[in-house]
């Protein structure tokens, strides 16, 4: 009997999960099925719940269930309590469903493949449910200082009471030197938006923007032009956290590189057609 898995969330048919955790299950030699399901905006809990009373053995969550799916679990793995948050599903031997939150794993281990986080200055743009996700990853990947910048202080200053004695929340006026990493966590790239942030912060930085597509985005562009050492986006960090769900499922940790490179290929082949 083949073992299925399922990404929910609404929209979800631009998903690449189905493409990726195929490539992993072909690696690794597992049966499985992992399907998009579109769920209703007022029917998570109840779709999630049909699916494993129907057999099915996991699940990723996506925009804009993740909070839904964290009030849903029977219990919680540290990085989904902390983030507040779960984009990942598990059906345990007893019928209980745990939750996990694979993005800031996923975040992490693709910005190490470029710089060692360890006694680094991290910024954060954005301090929403993204933001929160990657806090604990980071400071365990040894981050000296993350100061986070949000639109918002208030919000900001929330997720910095978390780890007040590594982590603090700063306004863009406050921001007047370089930093090792910034990393931006919201979704302004999607509408060609740049953060208000002064262009000396990124001038000798590793930059990240979580979104990705098949041309530099907005922000990485901007870095660039600053000075940025580097500027990577976000498609390494969906096939880093989609490697960690699939490790919770099955117990196999997949190479991420050649999926990655799959999809970096398929992105610019669409962007040429």
């Amino acid at each position: 009997m083949t073992d299925q898995y399922v990404v929910f969330g609404n929209p979800i048919k631009h998903s690449k999960s189905p493409l990726i955790h195929k490539a992993f299950a072909e690696q690794s030699n597992t049966n499985m099925r992992y399907e998009t399901a579109l769920v209703p905006l007022d029917d998570f809990v109840g779709t999630a719940q049909r699916f494993f009373a129907a057999g099915g053995c996991g699940a990723n969550v996506t925009v804009p269930f993740k909070e839904q799916a964290y009030r849903m679990c029977d219990e919680l793995s540290p990085a989904a309590e902390m983030a507040g948050a779960v984009n990942t599903l598990i059906r345990l031997a007893d019928g209980r469903i745990r939750g996990d939150n694979t993005d800031g794993y996923g975040l992490v281990t693709d910005l190490q493949r470029f710089i060692v986080l360890q006694h680094k200055k991290v910024l954060l743009l954005g301090a929403g449910g993204a933001a929160r996700g990657c806090l604990l990853p980071l400071l365990a990947a040894g981050a000296s200082q993350i100061d986070i910048c949000n639109r918002t202080i208030i919000k900001a200053e929330v997720l910095a009471a978390l780890h007040p004695e590594k982590v603090h929340a700063v306004q863009a006026e406050q921001l007047v030197g370089a930093y090792d990493v910034v990393i931006n966590s919201t979704s302004a790239s999607l509408s060609g938006y740049l953060p208000a942030i002064p262009a000396v912060v990124v001038s000798q930085a590793v930059c990240y923007d979580m979104m990705y597509g098949a041309a530099p985005t907005v922000f990485n562009l901007w870095c660039q032009a600053n000075g940025a050492t580097q500027a990577i986006d976000g498609l390494g960090m969906l096939v880093g956290q989609a490697a960690y769900s699939f490790y919770l499922w099955r117990g196999v940790m997949p190479q991420v590189e050649p999926v990655l490179q799959q999809l970096r290929q398929q992105l610019a082949d669409e962007h040429i057609a």
